[in-house]
């Protein structure tokens, strides 16, 4: 056998094969997504998203604690707004007594070393479950639309937020809340974290169950990329860089590894994040109940792929497991 057929001498000790990856997940590249409700005392668990819950306020300390402990350095909140009375401008969306607003402020007091990330959508908020204003027809008004996400992204920052992340996908607002932070003297003080391209994708289930946000009419084809969209991502991803977004993420993570490889050439001077998204952790967590494979070395197997293909910072489910795992 030739000389430079031989390979395996490189990666036959688990040190060696763990110096074969460029670059390897630590603590710091996760972020966790949390739901926060409106009862201050919630404790909710989610039937589709194992090992999930909705979390009130007054639980953040013994939720967030043990974890802190561990080495969580950063979480995204989404509020599920369950009492409040919602209309056609998302006016919940930053009501101070709201629970993103409120969980910002608790977290800031029981946690100043964690970094807080807010995710910025209407459709939890709105009557009619899209993601931002309507016209009559029940099309998209993108101009109000935009100037609303804007002012919820402030009043995030405002709050405390260090991170504000707009999902909705409405054309044009990672400018508008770049304007709106720089206008309100905090463009130096909080990130932009844009959701570039996210898909109109069949793996949202478990998220729409946790927060309540599945639209009352329709889909949301016509702002979320479709599947097959490589060409639409790469434009978003080049149109959010030149409107400011100080982070790109691509969203789902797994069935894109193309599209992150893409950001990361489109953008390799910008973090590039990812979202493990609901029905990917949920697909995982299935077929290690089914016995198809074990969950940790799986979770890590899909993990793995993602900063081969160019992450720096994976939002997942899995992080309390991770914090874990990554001290074995």
């Amino acid at each position: 056998m030739d000389i430079s057929s031989i390979l395996q001498g490189g990666y036959q000790h688990p040190l060696s094969r763990s110096w074969q990856s460029r670059r390897q997940l630590t603590k710091s590249m996760l972020m966790y997504p949390i739901f926060i409700t409106d009862d201050p005392d919630a404790s909710t668990v989610i039937a589709t998203l194992p090992a999930q819950r909705r979390w009130g306020v007054n639980k953040l300390a013994e939720f967030l604690g043990p974890l802190v402990k561990k080495g969580l350095r950063s979480v995204i909140l989404f509020g599920v707004p369950l009492k409040c009375q919602k209309d056609g401008r998302g006016t919940p969306a930053d009501d101070p007594e709201g629970p993103v607003i409120q969980a910002i402020k608790k977290i800031r007091e029981l946690f100043p070393d964690i970094y807080i990330a807010a995710d910025v959508c209407l459709c939890e908020y709105t009557s009619h479950g899209h993601c931002g204003l309507l016209h009559d027809d029940g099309t998209i008004n993108t101009e109000p639309s935009v100037e609303r996400l804007a002012q919820v992204a402030v009043n995030y920052a405002k709050a405390g937020a260090h991170c504000v992340a707009p999902s909705d996908m409405m054309d044009g607002r990672v400018k508008a809340i770049k304007r709106g932070l720089i206008d309100a003297g905090l463009g130096n003080k909080c990130t932009l974290m844009s959701y570039s391209a996210k898909f109109a994708s069949s793996l949202y289930g478990p998220f729409r169950d946790a927060a309540g946000s599945a639209p009352s009419f329709g889909n949301r084809k016509c702002y979320q990329l479709p599947p097959a969209g490589k060409g639409l991502a790469r434009r978003a991803i080049q149109r959010d860089v030149a409107e400011g977004a100080d982070i790109i993420m691509v969203k789902p993570a797994l069935p894109y590894l193309d599209i992150i490889a893409d950001a990361a050439q489109l953008a390799p001077d910008h973090p590039l994040a990812c979202y493990q998204v609901s029905g990917e952790y949920a697909m995982v967590c299935a077929g290690a109940t089914a016995g198809v494979y074990d969950l940790r070395t799986m979770a890590f197997e899909s993990v793995d792929s993602m900063i081969r293909a160019g992450a720096t910072l994976i939002l997942s489910y899995f992080t309390p497991q991770f914090l874990d795992w990554l001290d074995e």
